[in-house]
Order: C-alpha cells, then sequence, then structure tokens
C-alpha cells in the first residue's frame, strides 16, 4: 500500500457529525464570500470517491486564494459538524500535498457503479441492434467523434450522474429501460427511442468544460447542450448525405426531451417515443438522485433535503430486500 492509499479505506461522506477526519481530498470548487465583519473566506466543497462535502475556511489571505484552487490535493484535518441539516467539515489544519504524499488525482475521483468497458460493450451492442440505416449511420458517426469524452464525462455538475463515466452510465440505464418499454409496447419504434436517448444529452461534452471539476464553457452557457446536439446532428446527416424524416425526428427528440419550455425544452414532446424519452429521462435522473442519497442514510431516517426533487426528504425504511 503507497502512503496515501490510507484515506481510500473509509470516504468523507461516511464520517457521523462529531467525528474527526484526517486525510486527503479534492478540492472541487472554491468560492469567495466576505463576512458582515468585511473579512473575507472560502467556501470550499471536497470530494473524493465516496461523495462531497463543503467546508469554510475562514480568515483568508491573498496565498490562500492562490493556493487553495479547484483540482488541488490538499491534506486535511477537521471535525463533521451539522449545518442546516447537511453535514459540513470544520477546517482545523489543511495544507497542499506534495510529491512526498504519493497521491493521485483519479483517485479522489467518484466513478460511475459499472465499468468503462461494460458501458461500451452495451451502447455498441444497442447500436448494432438498430434496423434503420439512417439512424443507425447518424448514431454511429456521432458517438465515434465523442466516444473519448462521452466515456468519461459526468451527466451534470450536480443533482444527478455527476460522477466519472457518468454521461455514459446515464445513458446505458436509460436504455436499458427502454428495451423493457419495447416489451410491454410493441408499438415503440425503438430505433428512434434508442436513438434519442443516446444523443440527448451528448452536447454536455461540449457544454462543459472537463470531467473533473466541470463548469459551463462559453458555447454551453450561450447555446447549451440542446442546441449543440441538434447542430450536430444536422451536420452529420449532411456529412453522409442523408436526408429526410429521420433527421427531423431525431432533432425533435433532442429538442423535446426536457419536457417542457420552462425545463429548456423549445418544444415539448410530439412524438409517442419523444414522450418516452423525456419520461426514462426523468425516471433515472431522479432514481439516481434519490438512490445515492439513500445509500449514504441509515435505516430508520431520512435523507437531507434534495433541491431537485421538490426540496423532499426521503425516508429509507428498516426492513429493506437484500
Amino acid at each position: 500500500m503507497q502512503k496515501g492509499d490510507e484515506y481510500l479505506k473509509r470516504g468523507i461522506i461516511e464520517f457521523d457529525v462529531g467525528e474527526l477526519f484526517e486525510g486527503y481530498l479534492l478540492i472541487k470548487t472554491v468560492d469567495r464570500g466576505v463576512t458582515s465583519g468585511g473579512k473575507p473566506f472560502l467556501t470550499i466543497i471536497f470530494r473524493d470517491q465516496s461523495g462531497e462535502m463543503d467546508a469554510k475556511l475562514w480568515d483568508i489571505t491573498k496565498e490562500d486564494e492562490q493556493m487553495y484552487i479547484p483540482e488541488s490535493i490538499v491534506h486535511l484535518q477537521g471535525e463533521i459538524r451539522q449545518f442546516r441539516g447537511k453535514s459540513q467539515i470544520n477546517i482545523r489544519q489543511i495544507r497542499l500535498t506534495n510529491e512526498t504524499d504519493q497521491v493521485r488525482l483519479e483517485d479522489f475521483l467518484e466513478k460511475a457503479p459499472v465499468e468503462i468497458d461494460e458501458l461500451k460493450s452495451y451502447l455498441t451492442q444497442t447500436i448494432f441492434e438498430m434496423s434503420n440505416p439512417n439512424i443507425q449511420r447518424i448514431v454511429r458517426q456521432i458517438v465515434k467523434k465523442y466516444q473519448d469524452q462521452l466515456f468519461v464525462f459526468p451527466a451534470a455538475t450536480k443533482n444527478h450522474h455527476e460522477y466519472t463515466s457518468g454521461l455514459a452510465h446515464h445513458i446505458v440505464s436509460m436504455l436499458k429501460v427502454a428495451k423493457q418499454l419495447k416489451q410491454l409496447y410493441p408499438e415503440i419504434n425503438i430505433d428512434l427511442l434508442y436513438a434519442g436517448i443516446i444523443l440527448h444529452d451528448i452536447g454536455k461534452v461540449k457544454e462543459l468544460s472537463n470531467p473533473i471539476s466541470p463548469s459551463y464553457t462559453l458555447e454551453g452557457k450561450l447555446l447549451g447542450h440542446i442546441t449543440i446536439m441538434v447542430d450536430e446532428i444536422t451536420a452529420t446527416a449532411s456529412e453522409l448525405g442523408i436526408e429526410g424524416e429521420e433527421v427531423l425526428m431525431l432533432q425533435h427528440m433532442v429538442l423535446s426531451h426536457h419536457g417542457k419550455s420552462e425545463w429548456g425544452s423549445p418544444k415539448p414532446p410530439l412524438i409517442r417515443e419523444a414522450e418516452l424519452l423525456h419520461m426514462i429521462d426523468l425516471i433515472d435522473a431522479k432514481m439516481n438522485m434519490m438512490n445515492r442519497a439513500l445509500k449514504q442514510t441509515k435505516p430508520g431516517e431520512f435523507t437531507p433535503r434534495i433541491f431537485p426533487l421538490e426540496n423532499r426528504s426521503f425516508y429509507r425504511p428498516t426492513f429493506e430486500e437484500n
């Protein structure tokens, strides 16, 4: 075991309120604030493979602001406290790591619970099963173009699948739901539904800056992943010499997958497969948020409030299936 590996035995979110934490953490985000007395401080979100926890660094100097930046690894000592129902770290000591600590950036990144090779295999097989040649060619071309980013990027900056390979994990989970729905509703155009699922969020590899501490790019802020992918479908179809209704349907699938204009969709779903895409997207995103929160919650207790789920807390029953 290397010197820095001992922290991997227990993740930060596994510590209870009142316990002392000492170990290595990755800085995900940093925000500067000022107290009512005019003193600057930093709000830092730390992470390791188990999840995230935030902290305040008080009475900071200019040097502190320059040192403690996103993607930095620190050695930290502190007490786990609770504030507004959420655990926080009360920092006692903090320093940047150096070469003698022998820690690696990738050791701190939360990863999809499925191996990348398995995600790649399932996605490849799904594309192979498509029978419509136009849809298949467009999807294959786009996946091939962005495959390096697709299998490492998160699906979002926060809330759901916001971890390494989260985008591919989200897509494959949705494909598995669609496969079950096809058995119940054989009228579904499964090629169109599969294609919509695969393409709907790939624009996020341009909307987000990187897979480690993602922020929104200029293109992401001004256009967004929906517009980015609609343009990509248009360009890919033109490049392949494909015309016809399939291109229009794929564009509509992407345009409408958020469901409502107030949720970011330029158009509501107006075909059966687009409606299903929207509902499957919601199911997988919500289940991901709930499952991860419940995993961190003891039986007989409630999760912290989950803002994207109407700020509800969810109860974990004391009786659960093994």
